[in-house]
């Protein structure tokens, strides 16, 4: 999937998809602000207004000489704290009123300061264009008013404000970000994608358990119980797969079908032990094999949950066996056999996998790529094998997909395979 424009919808998807990062973000913003507002607290400002006579003719000449060094240097005596007469230029403004009144403003860090600096610097400009040393000559002035303490905005409310902005700022900065992501993020997340990658429609999706180590998968063996809905997910599953005399329980052929998912997403490989638990659940006798794996890393963990002691509640529908070490725990008599196989997604090698009436792909939403999943058919193709559906596991929850595509003039040849007896290859 190469990379796309981002529309509206797909934008707004992938936002509501990170929205938890977004918050985080936009919190650490406010923080920020909050901490920059008490760290460099708001300036005060106070003005005091000088008048000159009507008849002067260019007001503008002396708005720069009120912050010329003449001026300041006779300000530096009278200003506390102290300071030079670079930071004291920066502390002072001036502008025109109207056409013959000048306002000079001070700038400091408490409403003291700003006064003392707005009345010192109107009194040392008063008295520099009143003199002989003028460069503009000696011009008559008034001070009309005397700067006066102004309380600014208070801390309190700078800060609310200084956390605002940090709040919008970060939540803008982590939007950009994720979308950035979301517009070279290749792994498919909706459904539809996921289907349309190879053609094959989505049979269920379901949350899956995360189990951690061995414990944690006899847990799920023994104690998984899909809710209402996700119990008419599988048994839809199964039917589509051309198992529904299997799953009402009927009599007929044994049926089996392999749970294929890719190394790198580990989620996936609870799917096929929670389809096995759940038509155990309804019954049906049935076995869950551990096939041949090419990474034994991914399903070491499985692998000894389904050697050791069997769970005592599925046990007289369900039974476990690790594919070359306990061929002689497979079931003779089970209705259903469901394989789990594990495949690199970058090299899938499937010669050494056991035979089953059906394949099924199992796909955790955002973890694989179109080019991923095209492989696995590929290679599930040259050996004769056929994906009939596809099971996502943790769908996204704002994913309004269903990845059902129409199967026109759709038949199933079932053909039973009973493992009993096979040879099932040497535990890798």
């Amino acid at each position: 999937m190469s990379e796309e424009q981002l529309d509206l919808r797909r934008s707004m998807q992938i936002i509501r998809r990170h929205l938890r990062s977004i918050g985080i973000v936009a919190v650490l913003g406010a923080v920020a602000g909050v901490g920059y507002a008490f760290v460099k607290p708001p300036p005060v400002s106070s003005s005091a207004l000088v008048a000159f006579p009507l008849t002067i003719k260019d007001i503008s000449t002396q708005v720069v000489v009120v912050t010329s060094s003449e001026v300041l240097k006779g300000v530096l005596p009278h200003v506390h704290p102290s300071m030079s007469l670079q930071t004291l230029e920066g502390h002072v403004k001036a502008k025109e009123i109207t056409s013959n009144i000048v306002s000079i403003t001070g700038v400091g860090k408490t409403a003291a300061q700003a006064e003392n600096i707005a009345n010192a610097v109107a009194t040392s400009f008063m008295a520099y264009v009143g003199s002989d040393n003028s460069a503009a000559g000696e011009v008559p002035t008034r001070l009309l008013q005397s700067a006066a303490s102004s309380p600014g905005v208070s801390r309190t409310a700078y800060a609310v404000i200084s956390g605002a902005v940090g709040t919008l700022l970060g939540a803008l900065i982590a939007v950009a970000v994720v979308l950035a992501a979301g517009r070279s993020d290749r792994r498919l997340r909706l459904r539809d994608e996921i289907a349309d990658a190879i053609g094959v429609p989505v049979l269920a999706s379901l949350a899956v358990w995360h189990p951690g180590n061995a414990a944690d998968w006899a847990k799920l063996l023994d104690n998984y119980l899909p809710s209402t809905a996700v119990a008419w997910r599988l048994h839809n599953a199964l039917h589509y797969l051309g198992l529904s005399d299997t799953v009402a329980g009927q009599a007929g052929g044994a049926c089996s079908i392999t749970v294929l998912s890719l190394c790198a997403d580990r989620r996936a490989l609870a799917l096929g032990p929670q389809l096995a638990v759940f038509a155990a659940a309804q019954g049906i006798r049935t076995s869950l094999v551990i096939g041949p794996q090419h990474d034994t890393n991914v399903t070491a963990a499985l692998h000894a949950a389904c050697a050791a002691q069997q769970p005592t509640r599925r046990s007289t529908s369900l039974q476990v066996a690790v594919a070359g070490l306990d061929n002689s725990r497979v079931r003779p008599d089970a209705a259903l056999t469901i394989v789990v196989a594990v495949v690199d997604g970058r090299t899938p090698e499937m010669v050494d996998m056991l035979p089953t009436d059906s394949t099924v792909l199992g796909v955790t939403a955002g973890v694989a790529t179109a080019e991923q999943l095209a492989r696995v058919t590929a290679g599930a193709g040259a050996l004769g094998r056929h994906i009939d559906g596809i099971l996502v596991a943790d769908p996204d929850s704002s994913d309004p997909t269903t990845g059902r595509i129409p199967q026109l003039g759709k038949t199933r040849r079932v053909r039973p395979t009973r493992l009993t007896g096979m040879t099932m290859g040497t535990r890798q």
